[in-house]
């Protein structure tokens, strides 16, 4: 981080442990990408939110990026996720837990389950994007 990133109204130790947690939501949101059990998006919206705090550089990085920044700047705008995105996400989740039931010992086979229960539940009462929402263009 250099000096066109500093916070100036967190100190440096904040700015440090906010940029690590953006660091390590966005690497787990990135892992998410290949496997379903882990949702990728909300890592994504976290990172976003922890860079708010921790690093613009970072953040303006991630808001610009072609794949993870239009979702981040339709959340920030309205937020709410389209349906689409909703119905994918907790599709996935669905089939993958099914998956681990079977690759998990016994004890530990209802926690994917449960998590992505968890998790599909709050993604569902998310409000929902209207249709006719579209990302606007970006600025020069």
């Amino acid at each position: 981080m250099d000096r066109a990133d500093a916070l100036p109204d967190r100190p440096r130790w904040q700015r440090v442990l906010w940029w690590v947690a953006g660091m390590v939501s966005l690497v787990v949101g990135i892992v998410g990408i290949a496997l379903p059990v882990l949702p990728t998006v909300p890592f994504v919206l976290l990172a976003a939110f922890c860079f708010s705090r921790g690093c613009r550089r970072c953040e303006q990085w991630l808001l610009e990026h072609p794949r993870l920044g239009p979702p981040i700047r339709a959340w920030r705008r309205n937020h709410s996720v389209p349906l689409r995105a909703k119905q994918l996400a907790i599709g996935m989740m669905a089939v993958s837990s099914a998956f681990t039931w079977w690759l998990l010992a016994w004890p530990w086979r209802w926690m994917p389950a449960a998590v992505c229960l968890m998790v599909s539940v709050w993604l569902w009462r998310l409000p929902t994007t209207p249709a006719d929402a579209k990302e606007p263009a970006p600025r020069a």
